[in-house]
């Protein structure tokens, strides 16, 4: 039997479909706090009841509360073994509600984390399985369709749509999907895809209908709905937020009246959306405005026959810049030649000044860069983008900037990444970042919108004149990216992943956290495929004190010492000459690891140069009896 869904799809008929059951849910006295999908378990009757009065209001399609109901998301309330059972649970309440007089929409949302390599940790086949282990539960419960909505990431609807596609198959149905992202006010997804460009590749991908919901009011909805209109004849469906929320004593009230909803909806339908409803603050009252002025529109005001239009791609990536020509560092990272770089932390104030003097000492000692670190140990410095400039400006030496996604949002990112462009910087080592709570501020919020692999992505992207949502920046970036790597990990497979991940994303060279234990730093170097290998940097630590090591050894993440080096530290403590026994440490790591890696970079503790230094020109001792 022929899917009703798909039989008004196909017939081009007017949709009506429901408003907001999240905030329905809210005004019922289910605070934010709550698991808005676990109340199919725990208060079934109102979520029967919420749905009637959309079906007395006129909705011809409503949606199932399951919105949130993915394994990711759920294992935030720790509700993740539930997950079969909530799903199916919200299908049910719904088809008892709808009496097959209306048609049930299985919701699924967004994962609540991001994809690797671009944004998160989550893997693709991860995010499939996810999804197909809540459309699965939401078609055995007995949904019409399938309702994708409020989408901001290309690649984790398309990762739905696949699930959906592998259940057809195992299941023999059909099962219409219908995939509905959402927008800013400007008309573009928030990682800057154009609406155009979704509803194509959302096309391209198999979705039966194409939509657009939440986050906006009514007028920019209908300006994305036109260009969408001109690029695809797929059905259209709106569902608008009832305008901007306005808070009112702590509360969200939205603002736009059923008559004004009413009348856009009217517009959409003219502009050709088969598909009619409402989202957030959406309610039973502005649906019965909606179902009653868009049944008056006569077929021949609706726009279904418009032209299709090829959007012309004026985002094309651009050719990079030669690597060499980037920087010193690139030069010599393309040449195969040795590069040692020494770390300077910034200040907690504003003075440089001692800062200049040791850098000018590590370029009159040899070293090619000054590694600035960013924020180490979520600690409040001076930022490494300021002082990075102030350094390459007046002592002529280039810096690698650290630069953490702990502290700034993409938007944050992509306007630092620029400016610091603009200003001359070149050279950046892209890392996760400390969580606050290690740092001045525990309380402080922690970002983290992308990790390391996200932000190296986005800085290729920037490299071929691509911002991170594929909107051209008209000229691209000659960036020279390196990563970070812990070759003593606690999960030492799980971090070969995550740099498998960095070189794909872009990364050109990697420089490894201080390296106490040369065996597990080259017994790591083996693991790596020959085809993800790139230039290794090792981190050198001349040790200062036995108190040195045992922090060190015990309070600093990413860091293993062996007691044999404990052992040598101690006796050094005994014997008074802890900072020789330190330089001499880093000196006999250095020469089990420099046949096996391009260069180093050599900590300066407490801005003490002298032992960097002597670390650098044992280096080229050795580089000599190596040649």
């Amino acid at each position: 039997m022929k899917n009703r869904f798909r039989e008004k799809l196909e017939k081009r008929e007017t949709i009506i479909f429901d408003g907001g059951m999240g905030t329905t849910l809210f005004d019922n006295g289910i605070f934010i706090n709550r698991c808005y999908d676990q109340v199919n378990l725990l208060d079934p009757d109102l979520v029967k009841r919420i749905h009637k009065s959309f079906i007395d209001a006129g909705a011809m399609v409503i949606e199932t509360n399951t919105f949130g109901a993915n394994r990711f998301k759920l294992a935030t309330f720790d509700l993740a073994h539930q997950i079969h059972e909530i799903n199916i649970a919200g299908a049910k309440i719904a088809k008892e509600a709808a009496k097959d007089k209306v048609l049930v929409a299985g919701s699924v949302g967004p994962l609540g984390v991001h994809l690797e390599p671009l944004f998160g940790k989550i893997d693709g086949n991860a995010a499939k399985n996810a999804f197909k282990e809540q459309i699965s539960a939401l078609v055995e419960g007995g949904v019409d369709l399938i309702l994708m909505e409020t989408f901001s990431e290309l690649e984790q609807m398309q990762f739905a749509l696949d699930a959906v596609k592998e259940l057809k198959d195992e299941l023999d149905i059909d099962i219409p999907t219908v995939c509905s992202f959402t927008l800013n006010q400007e008309g573009t997804s928030f990682y800057g895809l154009s609406a155009e460009k979704f509803a194509l590749a959302l096309e391209k991908s198999g979705a039966d209908m194409i939509g657009i919901n939440c986050s906006t009011g009514p007028k920019p909805m209908l300006d994305a709905m036109e260009r969408i209109r001109k690029v695809t004849n797929l059905p259209l469906m709106a569902m608008p937020n009832a305008g901007l929320p306005a808070e009112v004593e702590g509360r969200k009230i939205y603002v736009c009246s059923p008559d004004y909803m009413a009348n856009y909806a009217r517009r959409f339908v003219q502009v050709g959306a088969c598909g009619v409803g409402g989202c957030c603050g959406t309610t039973p009252d502005h649906i019965k405005a909606i179902s009653a002025s868009v049944r008056q529109i006569s077929s021949e005001q609706r726009s279904f026959t418009e032209t299709v239009s090829v959007m012309p791609d004026n985002n094309i990536a651009m050719e990079e810049l030669p690597f060499s020509g980037r920087s010193k560092l690139a030069a010599k990272l393309e040449n195969g030649e040795f590069i040692a770089t020494v770390e300077l932390a910034p200040p907690q104030g504003w003075d440089l000044a001692k800062i200049l003097v040791s850098a000018k000492a590590a370029k009159e000692a040899g070293f090619d860069a000054v590694n600035i670190p960013d924020g180490p140990r979520a600690s409040a410095r001076m930022g490494p983008l300021a002082m990075a400039v102030v350094i390459e400006r007046d002592e002529d030496i280039e810096t690698i900037m650290h630069y953490a996604c702990r502290d700034r949002n993409l938007v944050g990112m992509q306007a630092d990444l620029l400016g610091a462009y603009a200003l001359g910087l070149r050279n950046i080592l892209v890392i996760t970042g400390d969580p606050p709570i290690m740092g001045d501020y525990p309380n402080a919020t922690a970002v983290f919108d992308v990790d390391a692999i996200g932000l190296t992505k986005m800085i290729s992207r920037l490299n071929t004149a691509l911002d991170l949502g594929g909107r051209s920046i008209k000229q691209p970036t000659g960036f020279v990216p390196l990563v970070g790597l812990n070759p003593t990990a606690i999960n030492p497979e799980k971090e070969l992943e995550r740099y498998i991940y960095k070189v794909k994303a872009g990364a050109k060279a990697v420089i490894t956290q201080p390296v106490f234990d040369s065996d597990q730093l080259l017994s790591f170097l083996e693991k790596i495929p020959s085809e993800y290998k790139i230039p290794v940097i090792a981190g050198i630590w001349p040790l200062q004190s036995l108190r040195n090591a045992e922090f060190l050894a015990n309070e600093m993440p990413g860091v293993s010492m062996p007691k044999a080096l404990l052992d040598r530290m101690q006796n050094a403590y005994k014997n008074e000459n802890e900072r020789e026994e330190g330089k001499q440490v880093a000196i006999d790591i250095l020469k089990d690891v420099l046949p096996r890696v391009q260069g180093i970079q050599v900590a300066a503790p407490f801005g003490r140069l002298k032992s960097a230094t002597a670390v650098l020109n044992a280096a080229k001792a050795q580089l000599k009896n190596i040649k």
